[in-house]
């Protein structure tokens, strides 16, 4: 990236604007390339040739689900997302709609994989705090050319910025040991590890209580 298009990244995690519908394509381009070499991802993710297309369109379907629940928020400029949902939002996924995301589901992990996945949603669902309400760090991805640019720290800081003038407490599960100094920085701890099965990644579930808003 250029010197150039590094400040106006910078300066848009700093302000990041509101996903549409519109910006639905894109965002699953960002958050797909940002989890590529996730560990989690990539154990539930098929192993084939069509690993990639799959990881994308799975993500087309969790910004879809996202936009609908909670809030997207991006640089203007793309290369990084943020997505929020509220506590209350969380829960059973009606029958119906289990239906109707169990093909792309069944393409992103197929047959051999599928258990991985459904181990995966047990345990998280399983841990989620329950109360007290709270918003939920579903996602938060920057691009590979994108990293290493505090990306990534603004556009948190930008979300607890809302979070706090809420009042709320905030939750997240990383599934990279390498993002949690980024998360404790920012007040999260560390309240449990969770793994969905022996051969699993290990995923951290981390909290922050409710701070006054700045």
């Amino acid at each position: 990236m250029t010197d150039e298009e590094i400040t106006a990244l910078r300066r848009g995690a700093d302000a990041p604007v509101a996903a549409g519908p519109a910006d639905a394509a894109a965002v699953a381009r960002d958050l797909s390339a940002a989890f590529a070499t996730d560990p989690v991802f990539n154990w539930f993710l098929r192993t084939d040739a069509r690993h990639d297309a799959a990881r994308l369109k799975l993500f087309h379907l969790l910004v879809a689900m996202a936009l609908a629940d909670g809030e997207v928020f991006r640089p203007a400029t793309g290369g990084a997302a943020a997505v929020w949902l509220p506590s209350e939002s969380l829960g059973p996924t009606p029958l119906l709609q289990e239906l109707r995301t169990l093909p792309v589901i069944l393409q992103a992990t197929g047959f051999s994989r599928l258990p991985r996945m459904s181990a995966m949603r047990a345990i998280m669902d399983e841990h989620h705090p329950k109360s007290p309400p709270h918003a939920y760090l579903w996602f938060l991805g920057v691009t590979p050319e994108a990293q290493g640019f505090g990306v990534g720290s603004r556009m948190l800081a930008h979300g607890l910025a809302r979070v706090d003038a809420k009042g709320l407490p905030a939750y997240l599960e990383s599934s990279s040991p390498a993002n949690l100094p980024l998360y404790r920085r920012h007040g999260f701890e560390v309240i449990e590890v969770l793994r969905a099965r022996p051969d699993a990644p290990e995923m951290w579930a981390m909290w922050r209580e409710a701070r006054p808003a700045a």
